[in-house]
């Protein structure tokens, strides 16, 4: 089987943490990898965004990525949809000349365009991953823009399936786009449990600079709005653990990424946090366990979760994970067992959430086993296995119609 990725927007040989890298990409490197393995031969699209890329990169044979040129190299995300034809015409000529694909898989809703044109053009059925979308954010307090929303519309119309990462995602999209009868299939991602599995506390606060033993609160993610960052910093002031201390693993995001950053750094000189928080830029995504093991509790404040892939993450490190309880962390944290769901968003239940498990080494060290356990069931063999599956379905059945 042969099968053509789409993320047009990010690379998924970028660096997450920091721009329009983040989760996603994680998702879309180890899947391929994990399809890969599995005998499909997968050829991953993402537009260049830097004059140096190269025109190829083989990850691993079965796994290659191509640089498609379509507009200036650094365009803000906002401005992408304006090169979507160029995109689209590049993908569907590299197509072509090798030899034709039996499935497209878009990730992210301006892939999806991409691929709903893939469809008609070359005839072929199409499988899409939003990772996030239009109407959910908003219902959080992110309005995207209506252009983003009818153009979702218009994907899930045809798309042959539509995959999502949990449950709870699943019960979103039925609440926001209707029910796309036998459409709609379940693919969570994964962990690689190599990296990311429980160790010595103590040696991976050495490997990152932290001394002595104070209560040590991580997050990770990119700075922005929707991740909640100024929600961690309010909630460690609010802790009564006044010794404790906030690392924040991330860089600016977006057109305004900078301002946000600089409204964190003030944020934190108007609590006088300055001897206790602490900003890392974001790491290579293997070195994040490290962080992972060295935190008593990490902190996930965001407005929406498609997934949450830091929550299952730090869990697979044995790290209790304390977040809101929306979209995919429903499914991650175990509330009370692996850690806590905070149902408000309010630094306040945030602060009585942690200051729970740091008052108590007895449900901290339960939770850590809980969280380390939960995390066994996620593997990307098993996503690879389950889109496979559902790559099968749609070449062998008839082809949506555009509703």
């Amino acid at each position: 089987m042969r099968a053509a990725i789409i993320s047009m927007h990010t690379s998924p040989l970028a660096q997450p943490g920091s721009g329009d890298s983040g989760g996603m990409n994680v998702y879309v490197l180890e899947t391929v990898s994990a399809l890969a393995h599995l005998g499909v031969d997968c050829v991953t699209y993402t537009r260049a965004d830097r004059a140096d890329l190269p025109r190829e990169v083989l990850v691993e044979p079965g796994h290659l990525v191509v640089h498609i040129e379509a507009g200036p190299h650094h365009l803000p995300k906002e401005a992408l949809p304006d090169v979507l034809d160029e995109f689209t015409e590049a993908v569907a000529a590299d197509i072509t000349a090798r030899g034709g694909v039996d499935v497209v898989h878009a990730n992210y809703w301006m892939s999806g365009i991409v691929a709903h044109r893939l469809k008609h053009r070359l005839d072929i059925p199409f499988v899409t991953t939003f990772h996030t979308l239009a109407r959910v954010k908003a219902s959080g307090g992110d309005i995207e823009s209506m252009e983003r929303d009818r153009a979702e519309a218009e994907v899930i119309g045809c798309a042959d399936a539509v995959c999502v990462s949990c449950e709870a995602e699943a019960n979103d999209f039925r609440f926001h786009y209707g029910d796309p009868a036998g459409r709609l299939e379940i693919v969570s991602p994964g962990v690689e449990h190599a990296f990311f599995t429980p160790g010595d506390r103590a040696g991976a606060r050495r490997a990152i600079g932290i001394d002595g033993d104070a209560p040590l609160i991580v997050f990770v993610g990119r700075i922005q709005p929707l991740k909640g960052t100024d929600v961690a910093i309010r909630a460690l002031a609010l802790s009564s653990h006044r010794e404790a201390r906030l690392i924040v693993v991330g860089g600016a995001s977006g057109i305004d990424g900078g301002e946000e950053v600089e409204r964190m750094v003030g944020l934190v000189d108007d609590l006088g946090l300055g001897d206790r928080v602490t900003f890392r830029p974001p790491q290579a995504h293997h070195l994040l366990s490290t962080y992972y093991r060295a935190a008593d509790v990490v902190v996930v404040p965001s407005r929406s979760e498609s997934f949450g892939l830091v929550a299952l993450e730090a869990s697979a490190c044995g790290t209790p994970v304390v977040a809101s309880a929306v979209g995919g962390l429903l499914s991650l944290v175990d509330d009370g067992e692996s850690g806590f769901l905070v149902d408000d968003r309010r630094p306040s239940t945030f602060a009585a959430a942690i200051d729970a498990i740091l008052d108590d080494p007895a449900m901290a060290t339960s939770m850590s086993m809980s969280a380390s356990l939960r995390s066994t069931a996620y593997t990307w063999r098993a996503a690879a296995e389950r889109l496979l599956a559902t790559y099968r379905a749609v070449i062998d059945r008839s082809q949506v119609v555009c509703q």
